[in-house]
């Protein structure tokens, strides 16, 4: 008996062992993760257009925790996820220089991302937020590093295609340093000018910051300027892209979208590589044979004809225009109906029912598809000296002002075969109008749903793995547990040949005792 309750205990023992590792081993299967990645997965979440759901945790559907958890397992809600962080700090005395930083209001948790940004999961009316930390929706309170991300200390980290160098658990800003005998210069968002050559290096001691001293900082000047730069070269770059006609802002050192803008068209039109980054081919811009932007040339058509062609082209704007719009070109479009007769009312601006039925009555009678929009194609016709009038005022009109004020048309209880067409045509334009908005719903439901198993994200596999693994130890508990009824099993068959054996010499001793006392 002894050795079956010390059995017994083992294998409990055992169970006990096996579901800690089972289920503390599914729980963080998804617990591994980098900042960067995390950031990059936040950011990902906002560009898809992830919905809100309460209590989701899935990719594309996820609430604010939801959207950490989705990515690096972990903690499930927002304050345990604060309470377990291996550091944290307050918001208002400044947010370190990290990707994937957790962010914590009351009741709501975010991912800082960089730059002053943060993306968080908002609510059923805002769905996937990306803004400044301290923008309309401020109110952060604390920041905190997620125990189940780990974060780099020194060393290069790669963000969102850009590479940034760590130091001291913060990546660097505005400085130049160099690294395995090659000088990177690092912008006000921490991008590096030039990709390295390894990605595992750190930094050599003869680094050098802008917030140093002048010595230090002119020993390691950049060689690449890109969006974000700043300084005197931004300038002399601004001044001669000016000169050739390709930049027209300000000259201020600042290297902004409009001054990438005018060098992406002046690599383009020198052959280069046009990446928007001033490097070595800087020797093209300021030589004498830099191309020069290309000249627009102005026509010398009379002032009748440039009217003429601008009259032209306000006539066939390839705006579309549908059920309800509401502006004064609507109500142009409605005016002309009316001079074709196809419109029998006052022009209201106001693109209703009745505008959609004197549409579709054009273009039929155009030879137009009947879609009840004014595309391109309508639009021009309509205001061409092509347009055709209405062959039948009075009846399609009187038609389409009895469709658009009373619905469907009743069956009458009796009709002449002539009302019956009639009715019948007014009802069938009932059910196309129907078809076409269920043969439209169906287009957009099977875009969602195709959209939606496009995202096959790392954490959709961790959830299968936790899956499976809860699946084994559930095997693995019927296995022992099945063991253990074999092991009673067992000991309950010796227990009973035993007893059958005693009794059965017991018998025997009796019988023998018996006929000893006959004797």
């Amino acid at each position: 008996m002894q050795r079956i309750k010390k059995l017994t205990a083992i294998i409990l023992s055992i169970l006990t062992l096996s579901s800690v590792c089972v289920f503390g081993g599914a729980f963080s299967a998804g617990a591994s993760g980098t900042g960067a990645g995390l950031a990059e997965w936040a950011l990902n979440a906002y560009y898809e257009g992830w919905s809100y759901v309460y209590g989701g945790s899935t990719p594309g559907a996820v609430d604010c925790s939801g959207l950490i958890y989705s990515y690096c397992g972990g903690e499930r809600c927002g304050d345990p996820q604060l309470n377990t962080a291996t550091a944290r700090g307050s918001v208002s005395s400044g947010i370190p220089n990290v990707h994937g930083l957790g962010l914590w209001r009351p009741g709501h948790v975010g991912v800082y991302v960089g730059d002053g940004m943060e993306v968080d999961a908002r609510g059923d009316a805002y769905d996937m937020c990306y803004e400044s930390v301290y923008g309309s929706y401020s109110g952060w309170t604390y920041w905190f590093k997620l125990a189940a991300v780990s974060y780099p200390t020194n060393g290069w980290e790669k963000f969102s295609g850009d590479y940034y160098y760590y130091v001291n658990g913060e990546y660097i800003t505005n400085t130049s340093r160099t690294i395995d005998g090659t000088t990177y210069y690092f912008d006000s968002k921490g991008r590096s000018s030039k990709t390295p050559s390894d990605t595992s290096s750190n930094s050599s001691s003869n680094s050098s910051s802008n917030n140093s001293s002048n010595n230090s900082s002119s020993q390691s000047k950049p060689t690449s300027w890109r969006n974000g730069s700043t300084g005197e070269e931004v300038k002399k770059i601004q001044n001669r892209l000016t000169e050739l006609g390709y930049y027209t802002g300000a000259v201020d050192g600042n290297f902004g979208d409009a001054t990438e803008k005018a060098y992406r068209a002046f690599q383009e039109a020198a052959g280069l590589t046009v990446d928007g980054i001033a490097g070595s081919d800087r020797e093209v811009l300021y030589s004498d044979d830099a191309p020069y932007a290309p000249k627009v040339e102005e026509t010398t058509a009379p002032a009748e004809e440039k009217e003429e062609e601008k009259k032209s082209e306000e006539e066939t704007k390839s705006n579309e225009y549908k059920s309800g719009d509401e502006s004064d070109d609507v109500k142009a479009i409605q005016g002309k109906l009316a001079q074709l007769k196809y419109f029998d009312v006052d022009p209201t601006g106001y693109y209703g029912d009745y505008t959609v039925q004197t549409v579709m009555n054009f273009q039929l009678a155009n030879g137009l598809e009947a879609t009840g929009v004014v595309d391109e194609e309508t639009y021009k016709l309509l205001f061409s000296a092509d347009a055709v009038a209405n062959p039948n005022p009075s009846e399609e009109t009187q038609s389409a002002t009895t469709a658009v004020e009373s619905g469907p048309v009743q069956m009458p209880l009796t009709t002449s075969p002539s009302e019956l067409i009639i009715t019948n045509e007014q009802n069938q334009s009932y059910t196309d109008t129907a078809t076409d908005v269920v043969k439209k719903t169906n287009k957009v439901t099977k875009k969602a749903l195709s959209n939606a198993s496009s995202v096959i994200p790392s954490a959709a596999t961790a959830q299968v793995k936790r899956t499976a693994n809860i699946w084994l130890w559930f095997v693995l508990v019927a296995v022992i547990f099945g063991a253990l009824a074999a092991v009673f099993m067992l000991r309950d068959r010796k227990s009973n040949r035993y007893t059958r054996y005693c009794a059965k010499k017991k018998k025997h001793a009796n019988f023998k005792s018996e006929v000893n006392t006959r004797w």
